[in-house]
């Protein structure tokens, strides 16, 4: 057979059909064997930044415009007029070790023992959207109107059938296809798996093989994103604000009362209850909160409902007992369920979270407002607890949002740069209420405990807003600023 030249405007030679025998095969010819997976290969010099791949996928997986499975973004380097800029086209990565996977509290993603895709049940989703912080890549996106988190499968059922998943098919120029790859040989050597404008390929092993073009060798190091300077401040997640600081604050009333000897865990126990009853505003389904512990394996999210959940429950039976045995149960199920929250957080996607200061920012929390709560209904007299536990939090405070700007990671000097521009009025009422907390607290203490809450409520918003997570480098121009 011939190749069929269809005129173009006089130009024949612009749009050829090339035989079927000359085609590069796109899928593999069979099956992965014991030890191999599927993967994505993407080419990048063959990418013209079209993004019929991203169309493609969301029609194949009915998703609205704004939510994109697989998207293209945008590096550039060189200096003029050497300069030069390529695409990258992202779907997920069936990384080897997923974190999506390894977090997720209802164990709604699965590893496919055969082909190795990455796959999430949507009906088994609580919509907590802790995958979407987990991933390095933004790879798991959450949709609003469902409630759900949903990503891209592989086109697993296109695949089974023998089709070429959407994105591979629509691609005009076959920058994407499908491989197979040896997992134990790709755990030695996963350098290919690593391109400017995307995270490491180590963060959880992504099997994804890029190529990139040979005029890209000698300036890969001077390569980088196009929007490494477009940062905005994420949601403040008000539901888990309200959580944390209550849950904080009462688990921190209890180490006191244990301390002090009192018989107030009434108190403690009511904070937690009210806490508790909230939490589940934060999912996108909350009937089904109740299956949040089922990933107590891997998942700190699980574990963190199953201490808090005791915590709770030893704070009642403090309360009702009255005994210094069960005051001192609930203040290590407190303290625990504060350590788990803080390592839900300590994730590599997220740099500014993935640090100590936030386990002691989580324990200052609990220091601070505990006592300050006893000081104010006046079950405790000494406000010295107090004081340091303020000053600490001012100057870690501080310190924080200095370290990050001298970091030499990327996101955690973006970080930064968002606490001093668009967070700039929030991070400043921070540190006056903890200022006005410290000049209230030796005469009017129910006024220096007022501020004090008010500051780590505050504080801990800016802590969901200020974060910059790793991910694949994003579209320059989009629609409504928003990534591609």
């Amino acid at each position: 057979m011939q190749a069929v030249e269809l005129p173009l405007l006089g130009r024949p030679d612009l749009l050829t059909i090339a035989p079927a025998s000359a085609r590069v095969a796109l899928t593999p010819s069979r099956l992965p064997e014991a030890g191999e997976q599927y993967r994505f290969h993407f080419d990048v010099e063959k990418c013209i930044g079209c993004k019929c791949c991203v169309v493609a996928c969301n029609e194949q997986n009915g998703n609205p415009a704004e939510i994109n499975w697989r998207r293209v973004g945008e590096i550039e380097g060189g200096v003029f007029p050497l300069a030069q800029r390529w695409h990258l086209s992202m779907g997920c990565n069936h990384c080897v070790e997923p974190s999506c996977m390894l977090g997720c509290p209802v164990e709604a993603y699965s590893k496919d023992a055969l082909t190795g895709i990455v796959d999430h049940n949507p009906d088994q989703c609580i919509g907590c959207q802790y995958c979407t912080w987990n991933c390095s890549y933004g790879v798991p996106q959450f949709n609003e109107a469902r409630g759900v988190v949903g990503k891209c499968d592989m086109c697993h059922s296109r695949l089974t059938a023998g089709a070429q998943p959407a994105c591979v098919n629509a691609c005009p120029s076959g920058a994407i296809a499908i491989e197979i790859v040896n997992v134990a040989a790709w755990r030695l050597a996963p350098e290919n798996g690593n391109a400017p404008g995307l995270p490491s390929v180590m963060d959880s092993l992504s099997t994804t093989r890029i190529t990139m073009p040979e005029k890209a060798t000698e300036l890969f190091n001077a390569i980088s994103r196009v929007d490494n300077e477009r940062v905005q401040p994420e949601h403040a997640h008000a539901s888990l604000v309200f959580l944390l600081v209550l849950i904080q604050m009462a688990a921190g009333a209890m180490g006191a009362i244990a301390i002090a000897g009192s018989s107030a865990a009434w108190l403690a126990a009511g904070i937690a209850i009210v806490a508790l009853a909230a939490a589940p505003m934060h999912l996108g389904r909350p009937i089904h909160a109740h299956r949040a512990w089922r990933g107590w394996k891997t998942s700190w999210l699980s574990r963190e409902v199953i201490a808090f959940g005791l915590f709770a429950k030893a704070a009642i039976a403090a309360a009702w007992f009255g005994t210094p045995i069960t005051a001192a149960a609930a203040c290590v199920a407190g303290l625990f369920g504060i350590y788990c929250s803080a390592r839900i957080y300590t994730v590599p996607a997220r740099p500014a979270w993935n640090s100590w200061l936030t386990l002691a920012d989580f324990y200052l929390t609990a220091f601070t407002l505990g006592p300050a709560l006893l000081l104010a209904v006046g079950l405790i007299q000494t406000p010295l607890p107090v004081l340091v536990a303020l000053i600490a939090q001012f100057v870690l405070t501080v310190y924080r949002r200095h370290a990050f700007e001298d970091s030499d990671i990327a996101e955690r000097r973006s970080t930064a740069r968002l606490l001093d521009h668009q967070l700039r009025h929030g991070f400043i009422l921070r540190l006056t209420l903890l200022v006005a907390a410290l000049i209230a607290l030796p005469n009017a203490p129910v006024l220096a405990f007022v501020f004090a809450l008010a500051s780590e409520l505050e504080g801990r918003a800016l802590f969901f807003q200020s974060v910059v997570g790793k991910s694949a480098a994003s579209a320059f121009l989009t629609p409504g600023g928003k990534a591609a």
